[in-house]
């Protein structure tokens, strides 16, 4: 069954903003075995957004539209809809209500701004969402079209409960659809490339994808059949062959992260942890506690990037900073004993090195990295180069200590550094 995507916005076609909408709707159609046959982006322009929609209703049977629902004057995606598709713009009672309740549960007034976005094409039906929002769908020409707001948590929190919902439950022979990720580190794509080369007719048609994404690489699979067992069945044994093929580079499979695979072995085996942090800025601190549940394990961290911070808070001795350097394995050492013994933690996580554009040196090259852990067994430390940008040495810098967590605990060799 097949449909296509529309995303509506100025600031997507000046590529002020990401289209993340197009790319999750897809997502989620795709993996529920729905058949994506045209992304279509567009401004604010009426007739752009009309020849879109004309061009959809001819080739789908379902069109899902984002953005330009809201209640400023740019908004202007049902008036557009009405007009193309001569349905005149009526109050919808049910969004109206629900508008109202919302402005008074917040304390604003409801005024006509907010009433705009309860104004929709006549026979549009109203999707109920908990947010300050509007979403609503309604038929054309046998088309189901679904209309969902521009902000990215509010249209997939309606793409998730209501619209995919809708469509499955009108389409009922679609075929057994699985798909998985496996989401490694430390293995550059030809090395994963030339892993592959050993699962050469066994893979039957599963279909492979291989992504970049930031310092990590992910390798999806995919695979369609009338024949649900069959299909989960495939996919474990071509997953296990993969696991057996990369070992210990694969650190999570679908949505985890590699925060939440660290956070997760903390919890189970009850031990805490503390960072010292210097060139990552509090990056790694900040990625442990978007993992809901971190305070069993993470008790805290300590941004020390002057050399006076890390004598003072953390103990690094001044003989070692004058001999060895901010950026060197002996303070990333003192670093994580310091902080570990500051805390009272059972394991303390150190990072310093030089981010860029500037600090490098012959002997210590931009994107130098030095990594400590710190436990009762005693402290180990590594050495790293890592390259591009400022913001990308930082998450490489913060993914590779992250990763030392699950290395150390699982009893897996630490990436080999310089």
């Amino acid at each position: 069954m097949q449909g296509e995507i529309i995303t509506i916005g100025n600031e997507l076609t000046s590529g002020r903003t990401l289209d993340s909408n197009s790319h999750y709707a897809a997502g989620r159609l795709t993996s529920a075995g729905l058949h994506v046959i045209r992304m279509t982006c567009v401004g604010d322009d009426s007739d752009m957004v009309t020849c879109a929609l004309k061009q959809a209703l001819e080739s789908s049977r379902f069109v899902i539209v984002t953005g330009g629902l809201g209640p400023t004057d740019d908004d202007m995606t049902n008036e557009i809809v009405a007009k193309a598709l001569d349905r005149p713009l009526t109050l919808n009672q049910e969004m109206s209500e629900l508008l109202k309740r919302l402005s008074k549960a917040r304390g604003l007034e409801m005024t006509p701004s907010v009433e705009k976005m309860a104004w929709m094409p006549k026979g549009s039906k109203a999707l109920r969402n908990k947010h300050f929002s509007c979403g609503f769908s309604l038929k054309e020409k046998d088309v189901h079209l679904y209309f969902l707001p521009g902000v990215s948590s509010q249209m997939r929190h309606l793409m998730d409960t209501s619209v995919l919902p809708d469509i499955l439950s009108r389409h009922k022979n679609l075929p057994a659809t699985g798909y998985r990720i496996l989401k490694t580190y430390g293995l550059g794509e030809p090395a994963i490339t030339e892993a592959f080369k050993k699962l050469q007719g066994k893979t039957g048609q599963v279909v492979f994808g291989f992504y970049p994404h930031g310092p990590e690489n992910h390798i999806t699979m995919s695979l369609k059949s009338k024949n649900e067992p069959e299909v989960l069945n495939t996919l474990d044994r071509i997953e296990a062959e993969i696991r057996s093929l990369l070992g210990a580079f694969i650190f999570a499979a679908g949505n985890e992260k590699i925060e939440d695979i660290a956070g997760k072995i903390l919890s189970e085996r009850h031990l805490t942890l503390s960072v010292a942090e210097s060139c990552t800025g509090g990056l790694i601190g900040n990625r442990l506690t978007n993992v809901p549940g971190s305070s069993r394990y993470f008790k805290g961290g300590v941004i020390v990037y002057s050399n006076e911070a890390k004598e003072n808070l953390l103990n690094v001795r001044s003989e070692t900073l004058r001999s060895q350097g901010a950026v060197s394995d002996m303070t990333a050492s003192e670093m994580a004993v310091g902080v570990r013994e500051r805390l009272q933690t059972d394991l303390g996580l150190a990072a310093t090195g030089i981010a860029g554009p500037t600090g490098g040196s012959k002997e210590k090259p931009l994107g130098t990295v030095y990594i400590g852990l710190a436990s009762a067994k005693g402290v180990f430390s590594g050495h790293y180069r890592f390259w591009g940008s400022r913001e990308q040495i930082k998450t490489h810098s913060s993914t590779m200590a992250l990763d030392w967590i699950r290395r150390h605990l699982c009893g897996y060799p630490y990436l080999p550094g310089l």
